[in-house]
């Protein structure tokens, strides 16, 4: 989430996922889960900060708040949530207030309408539910050097190489920005297969690269992290400059 908002961060159900991520996430465990289901619900209050959206949901489950990035959203819309992340003692400096539980997610649909016309960064790639498409390509070279890795080995070596740096190229298929400090960019290289997940690599960075760029990501490989809500991985590469190629 936006760097203004307080590092004291503690996921809902993992302790242990609280000092991974002051730890500045250190890595994820066995196949990439399946994204839990979009959060729906009314807008009952709509606070604005940081450059973000705060949104007190009515859900069938009840009350809860949401966060998302800066967005027109109205009293009263009906509004879903997607990729959602649950967070509990979330204290946000921008507000001045601590939350006991939040979702932080993309919004997916339920902009007010007469909003509309300010919310054309949600549907950029990496900020609304679905990415403009690209065409992906069939091959990607695999990064030159000692540290060069496809992603194929990555996932297959990832227990030798946990820890280490690697570099990775590959084509960004998918794009989630401003996402607890960071950018969270999925690489394709055309390595690995979608059946176990091992096609696509997962990469944490400050840099903002493009839905459909090929880029090469050199960074520290991390493994086995359990983030809580269902979100698993095997691997990822923290802290990656983006260089294009």
């Amino acid at each position: 989430m936006p760097q203004a908002v307080c590092p004291v961060l503690r996921l809902a159900r993992s302790a242990a996922a609280a000092a991974l991520l002051l730890a500045t996430f250190p890595g994820l465990a066995a196949a990439p889960a399946a994204p839990a289901a979009p959060l729906a619900g009314k807008v009952l209050e709509v606070q604005a900060a940081g450059g973000y959206t705060y949104l007190r949901l009515q859900t069938a489950q009840g009350e809860t708040w949401a966060a998302v990035q800066a967005a027109g959203v109205a009293r009263g819309a009906q509004v879903s949530i997607a990729n959602p992340l649950v967070m509990e003692k979330f204290q946000s400096k921008a507000l001045g207030r601590s939350f006991e539980r939040i979702v932080f997610g993309t919004l997916a649909q339920g902009a007010a309408p007469a909003a509309r016309a300010a919310l054309p960064a949600l549907a950029a790639p990496g900020h609304g539910a679905a990415p403009a498409p690209v065409a992906p390509l069939a091959k990607v070279a695999r990064a030159e050097g000692l540290d060069g890795r496809t992603v194929a080995e990555v996932h297959g070596t990832r227990a030798r190489l946990a820890g280490k740096p690697v570099a990775v190229r590959g084509q960004v298929v998918k794009l989630s920005l401003g996402i607890m400090g960071k950018n969270w960019v999925h690489l394709r290289d055309g390595t690995g297969s979608a059946a176990d997940g091992s096609d696509d690599l997962l990469v944490t960075t400050q840099d903002k690269p493009a839905v459909g760029d090929v880029v090469v990501a050199r960074g520290t490989v991390r493994t086995d992290v359990d983030l809580g809500s269902g979100y698993r991985y095997a691997v990822l590469v923290e802290g990656a400059a983006l260089t294009p190629k």
